[in-house]
């Protein structure tokens, strides 16, 4: 531990704030104006945690147990899914499943305070208890120690963090604008016919399109394949392992268009002793049970399990078209799922699904091009940038690391 580095229990640090939830039955306590936390809010990698899917009044405020938490302030989940955290963004309710935490006057501050929960996060989940799910308690934080620097270094070190997350968050926000972008261009050529308006149109099932053009089922315009699992007692079948093996949790974690990769791996034997197919880069994923519709690009040849209906693109139908065809119809795919005990839609029902084949459309596919080009490019720094803030953040918040050092490192990639 670095000279005038303090050690103190996380309980001495952070004051622990509990949450709370209004009576779910009593209307006029729910869809309000107050943003109301729960652990699907920020069960991710983003930082800063802006939105919620419920919002509660102030009538719901007043007759509950939850508390209003600050803009910068922070959260962590503390049942089932163990040690998500986030800063708030904005002011925020949250319930009794999360723990709003405050850095003590002149002991700690919130910017610092996260990189230091997140330092402290195996610590934290070992210290979970629970035979239903995993729960951490206020006695956590009081069996836990941290080493902690002056203020003045805690903003040096949170600032050099920040900067990586900030840019990181800068890139997620311009790639959800380019997905916006590049969804308009899809519709203005392919359901609008933006271009072709001024030339002859024919009635199909679809409606009027450009004289030229034809409604096909997707399944005769495009090979779709399925997927498979070799058997999970075989070692062989997956030590070792270098061919990317999708699972729809792969897609569902990630939440990124384009995939870095798959959790698991499989060998080639065992991609010989089961159903699951090899298809090329740049191929269209898509879950078809349970979770329908989680959707990525895979960026090296690879498989999946049976969950999957894969799109491969070809001369007749771009990848980007075939993209903006999936998004625009999710409704409609969606609604052709059935099955008891989850839903799932059949290759069969996928493939009968229509789509619009058209010609002179070249133009589209450069302007759509540069939308997804920027998308992977801007997915890939930010898989260089977390790689070099996962490596900074323990060292310097151990103090291996010093500030003048991590400026100099971070002056190089900034």
């Amino acid at each position: 531990m670095p000279e005038n580095w303090k050690t103190y229990k996380l309980s001495e640090a952070f004051e622990i704030i509990g949450g709370g939830t209004p009576k779910t039955k009593i209307e006029e306590y729910w869809n309000g104006d107050i943003p109301w936390l729960s652990v699907v809010d920020f069960n991710n990698d983003n930082r800063t945690v802006n939105s919620t899917e419920k919002s509660i009044s102030e009538l719901g405020l007043k007759k509950s147990s939850t508390k209003i938490l600050s803009r910068g302030q922070l959260i962590i989940s503390a049942r089932g899914t163990v040690g998500q955290i986030a800063q708030l963004g904005r002011d925020m309710a949250f319930n009794q499943s999360c723990y709003g935490l405050s850095g003590k006057e002149n002991i700690l501050i919130n910017n610092y305070g996260f990189y230091l929960l997140k330092s402290s996060i195996t610590n934290i989940q070992s210290n979970s208890h629970g035979s239903v799910f995993d729960t951490i308690t206020r006695n956590t934080f009081e069996n836990i120690e941290v080493s902690i620097p002056c203020i003045q270094e805690q903003k040096s070190i949170a600032s050099i963090l920040s900067a990586l997350d900030d840019k990181i968050e800068l890139n997620l926000q311009m790639n959800k604008t380019l997905e916006e972008m590049a969804m308009a261009l899809y519709k203005h050529w392919f359901v609008d016919f933006g271009p072709f308006q001024s030339g002859e149109f024919v009635a199909t099932e679809l409606g009027e399109i450009p004289k030229g053009w034809e409604v096909k089922p997707i399944g005769e315009v495009i090979e779709t394949l399925g997927g498979g699992t070799p058997k999970t007692k075989i070692s062989e079948y997956w030590e070792k392992g270098t061919i990317d093996w999708y699972s729809p949790t792969d897609l569902t974690k990630s939440n990124s268009l384009f995939s870095l990769g798959t959790a698991k791996k499989i060998t080639e034997k065992g991609l010989a002793k089961s159903s699951a197919k090899i298809f090329p880069k740049n191929s269209l994923l898509m879950s078809s049970r349970a979770t329908i519709g989680a959707i990525t690009i895979n960026r090296n040849e690879a498989c999946t399990n049976q969950g999957f209906i894969t799109m491969i693109p070809n001369k007749t139908l771009s990848l980007y078209q075939l993209h903006g065809w999936t998004v625009h119809n999710m409704n409609l795919i969606i609604s052709k799922a059935n099955g008891s005990t989850f839903k799932e839609i059949s290759k069969t029902n996928f493939r009968n699904l229509p789509i619009v084949v058209g010609n002179e459309i070249d133009e589209y596919k450069i302007e759509a091009k540069n939308y997804y080009d920027q998308i992977e490019n801007n997915i890939l720094e930010n898989q260089t940038l977390t790689k070099l803030r996962d490596t900074l953040l323990p060292k310097l918040i151990s103090g291996e690391v010093r500030v003048k050092d991590a400026e100099k490192t971070l002056s190089e990639i900034l």
